[in-house]
């Protein structure tokens, strides 16, 4: 188990230096909602109710909503103004008989654990209070709200229960069972029969979860046989991440692809700067493939150009021996 917070508890003159551990789990069975077909998770959109627009998380504010309707927004430098407590104190405030707390007040439950230095004062407060068969009635801020709370001792480890403000728990107010209706002696021995009949002791071992030990038996038995949805990657946005530590785990990925990856680009804009200025290394590319071509057009067209001048020139001296030949011929 992991402490979920630390802190000391006032015991008159003595603090006992404690960790908070929760003391329950939940085993419920958990579903995800997905798409029949294709087994997709079904994705939920916090949407705006009068523009339409989806809202994003830094847009989103405290709203209280009025009897009337209306709508109070609250800021965070409001709400950090309000009265909390943030001190790490478990403060005993008086030592209460046992009965007279109502089940119904209990709400989480946690471990104490003491501190290796608070080992004998907190072994102190638990004999006493079992010794003295008295709830300790404590006031605790586990988070920043300050509520009530009882300890007690629980298989010799102290316990803490936060309790529900009074308000809280509803009137049974039916009225069904305004009337006096009473059940009569002869319906009451019979009651009282089945009670002593099923009578004993209470086992928390004796009974088991066989809804979710079903479940559990029920997908085994469909992944054995094969008989499962293979999900493709969703499409679109990627999913919110909610693991901080897989967010910055990818951010120090980042930084290190773009640090060693920061050199070749850089020789690479210096090369595109010092040959089209300010174009990218694409541009520069693309420049000097134009520019090839065009060399090579230009080379053919003097090449082309020197042939048929050679040509001319050779045709032409031909011709003036031709010439030449005929007048000696003449002459003679």
């Amino acid at each position: 188990m992991r402490a979920i917070w630390k802190g000391a508890v006032s015991f008159g003159l003595v603090n006992v230096p404690v960790r908070l551990f929760s003391a329950t789990e939940n085993h419920d069975v958990q579903f995800r909602q997905v798409h029949e077909k294709d087994g997709g998770r079904i994705k939920y959109q916090r949407i705006c109710s009068i523009d339409g627009e989806e809202v994003p998380y830094s847009d989103i504010a405290k709203g209280y909503e009025a009897a009337d309707g209306q709508m109070v927004i609250l800021s965070d430098e409001e709400l950090k103004s309000l009265p909390t407590r943030t001190t790490k104190e478990i403060s005993i405030e008086k030592f209460v008989p046992s009965e007279q707390i109502d089940p119904l007040l209990f709400d989480k439950s946690y471990y104490l654990e003491p501190d290796k230095t608070g080992l004998k004062p907190y072994v102190l407060l638990r004999d006493a209070l079992e010794k003295a068969d008295r709830m300790a009635l404590v006031t605790v801020s586990v988070r920043t709200r300050m509520t009530l709370a009882v300890l007690r001792v629980r298989e010799g480890v102290i316990v803490l229960q936060t309790l529900l403000w009074a308000d809280e728990v509803r009137k049974p107010e039916f009225e069904s069972l305004s009337e006096e209706t009473h059940a009569t002696q002869k319906e009451l021995a019979m009651a009282s029969s089945l009670v002593d009949s099923l009578s004993g002791d209470y086992e928390p071992d004796e009974f088991e979860d066989d809804y979710s030990e079903a479940v559990a038996k029920l997908v085994e038995t469909k992944i054995e046989g094969g008989d499962i949805t293979e999900t493709p990657e969703a499409k679109g946005e990627e999913s919110e991440v909610v693991d901080l530590l897989a967010a910055l785990q990818r951010s120090v990925d980042k930084a290190k692809a773009a640090r060693s990856g920061g050199s070749a680009a850089s020789a690479a804009s210096e090369t595109a700067s010092t040959a089209t200025g300010t174009e990218g290394a694409g541009g520069t590319a693309r420049r000097s493939a134009s520019a090839s071509k065009s060399t090579a057009k230009k080379t053919a067209a003097k090449t082309t150009a020197k042939k048929t001048t050679a040509k001319k020139a050779t045709t032409k001296k031909a011709a003036t021996k031709t010439a030449a030949k005929k007048s000696t011929k003449k002459a003679s």
